[in-house]
């Protein structure tokens, strides 16, 4: 039999641009979504970032698109491609004609300019009260600053945690990790508007803002800061209460690898491994409090014993004994993985494979087997949302009507 997915009946309008929208409107893709994609007559600024490596050959030039970056295909899979000037009183009333059969809009505009546009929550829900606008920014709806991720990195503290120690330069992380938490809270808060939808028949504006996603990621560190008074120092890859704990070691092999033993047994277990048993009832390393107190020390003998040893074989016998050990690899070398496989998206269209966001399953539905590739600019198949029936309205869907939103 076949399962229907989740949002088969759902119709997104992506205003968005950038990482952080782009990767919402891809997770609803994945679930079963039609998802538009609106681009200025410019298109998304995106697909014109390209990195050295794209170097388009010959035989590629036959099949791809030159308008879909690596990075573009990074979040616009399963998407069409419409442009419209939304500075013409044109645009916008085609904007609002598509609103208007729309469940989902994502925005990224900086506060007040969808009110110059007339696509703001309020203009679009007029017409469609069961709309849900889920608007990013940089720093909320009160704020004009635009957001970039790096500079919210720098600002939240991650910057000066992600150092290779103290005294160290401040490092910003290899992808926009900012964009993708707050990817993750516009979702979260978009499904609980849907969840809220199902009981009210209403939308909702859902608002979340790059640096607000930022702080909430700051989890233990943030909360070691507000408990103690003590502002965290960057340790590196080591973690600031476990020891040891994400700290790179080199084996006589050249195997990178690390070690994430959080508790006793885990580190008597890596003492026996290492043919090191007194390690594991010195008292300056019988406790994580212990080896936490005796870092130093302790990561020099580490760093000293793994030297000596084949990390291929220390690794396997690490799973042997349930100690948490892995491989240091490179993008290439993780995606090629036999575990990597369920999370690829095969390629079309001269493209490689891509990358999906959604990493959850459940057997009451199935996943996406393929999704069309990034659309290049302008190339929807429809200007409109034709291809579903329409949508329902509260009354038919057996919920209450609502009156429009003022």
């Amino acid at each position: 039999m076949s399962l229907e997915m989740p949002f088969a009946h759902l119709r997104v309008l992506e205003l968005a641009s950038v990482l952080a929208g782009p990767q919402v409107g891809q997770f609803f893709a994945e679930l079963g979504a039609e998802v538009l994609k609106i681009e200025s007559p410019a298109g998304d600024v995106t697909r014109t970032w390209k990195t050295a490596a794209e170097t388009v050959t010959a035989a590629a030039e036959a099949t791809a698109d030159a308008s879909v970056s690596a990075y573009f295909a990074a979040s616009n899979w399963g998407k069409q491609s419409l442009v419209l000037d939304l500075t013409t009183p044109a645009g916008q009333t085609h904007l609002h004609r598509l609103a208007a059969q729309a469940d989902i809009v994502l925005a990224s505009y900086k506060p007040g300019d969808a009110e110059k546009l007339r696509a703001d929550y309020a203009t679009l829900a007029s017409e469609n009260p069961r709309l849900l606008y889920g608007h990013l920014t940089g720093y909320g709806p009160d704020h004009t600053r635009a957001g970039y991720d790096a500079v919210l990195q720098a600002e939240a503290g991650f910057m000066h945690l992600n150092a290779a120690g103290p005294g160290q330069p401040p490092q910003k992380m290899p992808v926009a990790m900012v964009d993708l938490l707050a990817a993750h809270q516009l979702k979260e808060g978009l499904l609980t508007a849907l969840f809220q939808r199902e009981r009210t028949g209403r939308g909702a504006l859902v608002q979340v803002s790059l640096l607000d996603s930022a702080l909430a990621s700051l989890a233990n560190q943030a909360a070691t800061y507000l408990v103690t008074g003590h502002d965290p120092q960057p340790l590196g890859s080591g973690h600031p209460s476990i020891v040891p704990y994400g700290t790179v070691y080199q084996a006589a092999d050249g195997q990178r690898l690390v070690l994430a033993v959080g508790t006793d047994g885990q580190f008597r277990q890596l003492c026996f491994a290492l043919a090191r048993s007194a390690w594991a009832i010195d008292t300056r390393y019988q406790t994580n409090s212990a080896r936490v107190a005796h870092r130093l020390e302790l990561e020099e003998m580490l760093t000293q014993r793994i030297a000596e040893v084949s990390g291929v074989k220390l690794l396997a016998e690490l799973e042997r004994r349930a100690v948490p050990a892995g491989a240091v690899r490179t993008v290439g070398e993780a995606l090629v993985q036999p575990s990597a496989q369920p999370m690829l998206l095969p390629g079309a269209d001269g493209l490689r494979a891509g990358l999906r966001t959604v990493a959850f399953r459940s057997p009451q539905w199935r996943a996406a087997a393929t999704l069309s590739a990034p659309p290049g600019l302008g190339k929807a198949d429809t200007a409109d949302f034709s291809a579903l029936p329409p949508a329902e309205d509260a009354t038919t869907a057996g919920l209450p009507s609502v009156p429009p939103v003022a």
